[in-house]
């Protein structure tokens, strides 16, 4: 990694060679300007509006833009000669809790390397000082033309450096701040509770730039020649929130899912999303069911309709029909059947007491019909 800025740390009376490597990187995809008739190459050129020309970079210095639109030219050996002790020196001036520290001051992160031999030991002191106390460094540099505020702190064998906001750089947050007279439920916070449990924790490792590779695909299929893929048919996430707790509790159901606590037949059970309910009758509607044919029902139909023969027919049928039944119900209809069958000769207790009897009384019954 090549250096930025060679300097020394100073810890108390003690100095350290180290030089500066930027510790992160940018992986963010950036485009070119072009002209939309032709595709040409959009540039800026530098001219001087003095002499309507182009100059080149050797040719280009700094000047301080007064209020008035005066302009103070400032060389570069100027700003070197400043007398200031952090012109090339990281001034260490305290020792704080790393919560100390806002995370809103926080910004380019850098690492310090020792340079040389002999910066080693120190270099290594400061390390273990760092790590056994349990504290960061706060420090005072100067890097690109100004003054600057950072944080000195141990991330594996190395001293890092990470470059803070001076605490008038931060805005006030008066202006950003909701309705302080919006309450929230203890139920809320109980699923709210929930939902940051189902969701756990993440290896930040695994995470990656979606949007990077979605634009890199898209790049790579129109540099060969085919149809860019059309992305996927989702739910689109924003949009006004209706009811709260219904949003929370679809969370945390989503996340049990996407953790595979919980099956999706589960869910669609308890949402009524996938699954099928089957009624069973109750005893309520088994008693007002209507029933089939029976004899004791057949009996009445048979006595009403005794002159008729499709009556008759009908209840013959009937009368099979009920054979299970008790042998009052038979005796009664064989009676009633007698009865239709049999107008002046046969007996009801004749028809009771013989079958035969019933039998041969029923062809002089069509006979005389």
């Amino acid at each position: 990694m090549r250096s930025i800025w060679n300097g020394a740390i100073s810890f108390g009376l003690v100095s350290i060679p180290i030089k500066v490597v930027n510790a992160t990187e940018s992986h963010s995809i950036s485009f070119r300007q072009v002209h939309l008739d032709d595709g040409g190459r959009i540039r800026y050129r530098k001219f001087c509006e003095l002499e309507d020309r182009e100059v080149t970079t050797g040719e280009i210095g700094k000047a301080y833009e007064d209020a008035d639109g005066t302009l103070i030219p400032i060389t570069d050996e100027e700003l070197a000669a400043l007398p200031i002790p952090t012109a090339r020196t990281i001034e260490i001036v305290a020792f704080v809790p790393a919560e100390r520290i806002d995370p809103l001051q926080m910004d380019t992160a850098y690492y310090l390397a020792a340079n040389g031999v002999p910066a080693t030991k120190p270099y290594v002191l400061l390390r273990e000082a760092l790590k056994r106390s349990q504290k960061v460094a706060v420090a005072k540099f100067a890097l690109r033309g100004r003054e600057r505020l950072g944080m000195l702190r141990v991330v594996d064998d190395v001293i890092a450096m990470h470059g803070l906001l001076w605490p008038d750089e931060i805005r006030s947050t008066q202006e950003v701040a909701p309705d302080a007279t919006v309450t929230v439920r203890d139920k809320e916070l109980d699923l709210a509770d929930a939902l940051m449990d189902t969701l756990g924790e993440v290896e930040l490792t695994e995470l990656h730039d979606d949007y990077r590779e979605a634009v890199e695909e898209l790049v790579a299929a129109k540099a060969s020649g085919e149809l860019p893929a059309a992305p996927p048919a989702g739910e689109r996430a924003g949009g006004k929130v209706l009811d709260l707790m219904a949003a929370l509790e679809k969370s945390v159901r989503a996340a049990k899912v996407s953790r595979g606590e919980e099956t999706g037949e589960e869910t669609g059970a308890r949402t009524g999303g996938s699954a099928e309910v089957t009624p069973l009758p109750s005893r309520r509607s088994a008693r007002t069911a209507p029933k089939e044919v029976g004899g004791k029902k057949s009996t009445s139909t048979a006595k009403k309709t005794a002159p008729k023969k499709t009556a008759a027919k009908s209840t013959a049928k009937s009368t099979g029909q009920a054979a299970g039944k008790t042998a009052a119900t038979k005796s009664t209809a064989k009676k009633t059947t007698a009865k239709k069958t049999t107008a002046k000769k046969t007996t009801a207790k004749k028809a009771t007491g013989k079958k035969t009897a019933a039998k041969k009384a029923t062809p002089r019954g069509r006979a005389s019909a």
